[in-house]
């Protein structure tokens, strides 16, 4: 039986989207194919928890729900996602961002051709 969350009274349409278009977003849990993904088996782990993607479309679903389909940089799939399975990396409010501190910098970087840059492997000098 599927995952169904009785308390999705809100109608989540009524209200502007939570993510925008090319927005740096992260998985709050792990995600598997509920049947819906091609190619995959069902119950088999397409996204894991952590993992940062891009928000490359928003649609609704059943005239209630916003759907963001994340394109997901390290395993290259593209999920659609309900808004309580991520959080933002590009608009954590301020108050988040003084909590973390010295590592809010890091969440700056990830996914961005900075972080891209130094994590490829550098050529030896000869």
């Amino acid at each position: 039986m599927a995952d169904i969350n009785r308390d999705d009274d809100l109608i989540e349409v009524a209200f502007p989207p939570r993510f925008n278009y090319g927005e740096r977003v992260i998985a709050r849990a792990v995600i598997r194919n509920d049947g819906t993904y091609n190619g995959k088996d069902i119950g088999e782990v397409l996204v894991n928890k952590g993992e940062f993607g891009y928000v490359t479309s928003i649609d609704t679903f059943l005239q209630r729900f916003y759907i963001y389909a994340v394109e997901f940089v390290e395993s290259g799939h593209r999920v659609g996602m309900r808004a309580k399975e991520l959080c933002t990396l590009d608009n954590l409010p301020d108050v988040v961002l003084q909590g973390l501190g010295e590592r809010a910098e890091a969440l700056h970087k990830i996914g961005t051709r900075v972080q891209l840059e130094t994590s490829q492997p550098q050529e030896p000098s000869a």
